[in-house]
């Protein structure tokens, strides 16, 4: 398969895991409750805008947070992967403090912003998902073309959980509390696998460097 067409399917079905629409629906209705038709939607618009810039925010500026704090690729991979694992966790068997994925709380703020966008869609795997992804395109040698398919994977990702919000109410009639309940656990399953590959990949390239100076050391 393409390359890109890879990267592209790969981001968006990553970012849609770690996202979950499935698990916004009912913070979003409970947020919204009592809401007219048009407010619902303006507030699934505006968090939905909001998770997108910052994506785009991460996925551009994320290596140069990197070079900033002199932080090794390697490690940004075993860092997210942990998190990852631990969102995973936390999707699979939600510990009744709501764990590393807040839940709503009541408040004048903006709930477009807090909590729906940020941490609900936008947390902490998907920094380290983006963060990954974008030093990973700007060592490819095709890199505006993976720069384009993940921007297009972002944006896919978005409109589909904002399609997910629009209908929250008739996909909640349809599969029941039960069923989104099963969807998570079934999702944070695969998101704790990804996680941990990503610890395996990261913490393997961080040794190469030693391996190849012990194998030099011996041949000498």
């Amino acid at each position: 398969m393409n390359p890109t067409i890879t990267l592209f399917i790969s981001l968006f079905t990553t970012l849609v895991a770690i996202i979950n629409p499935l698990e916004a629906i009912p913070v979003y209705l409970g947020l919204t409750a009592g809401q007219a038709a048009a407010e619902q939607r303006r507030v699934a618009r505006q968090a939905c805008i909001y998770a997108l810039l910052l994506s785009f925010f991460f996925l551009l500026f994320g290596t140069l947070l990197l070079r900033i704090f002199e932080v090794p690729l390697s490690m940004v991979r075993v860092v997210g992967g942990v998190i990852l694992t631990r969102v995973g966790f936390d999707l699979f068997n939600p510990p009744p403090s709501g764990g590393i994925i807040p839940r709503a709380d009541s408040g004048d703020a903006d709930i477009a912003f807090v909590p729906l966008a940020m941490p609900i869609m936008f947390g902490p795997g998907a920094i380290a998902t983006l963060i990954s992804m974008a030093s990973t395109i700007k060592q490819s040698p095709g890199e505006l073309l993976h720069f384009l398919a993940a921007s297009a994977a972002i944006v896919a990702c978005m409109l589909t959980t904002y399609l997910s919000l629009i209908y929250a109410k008739p996909i909640l009639r349809k599969i029941g509390k039960q069923g989104i309940d099963a969807a998570t656990r079934i999702v944070g399953f695969f998101v704790a696998a990804m996680g941990m590959g990503l610890i395996f990949n990261g913490a393997v390239e961080f040794l190469a460097p030693y391996s190849n100076l012990a194998r030099t050391a011996g041949g000498g």
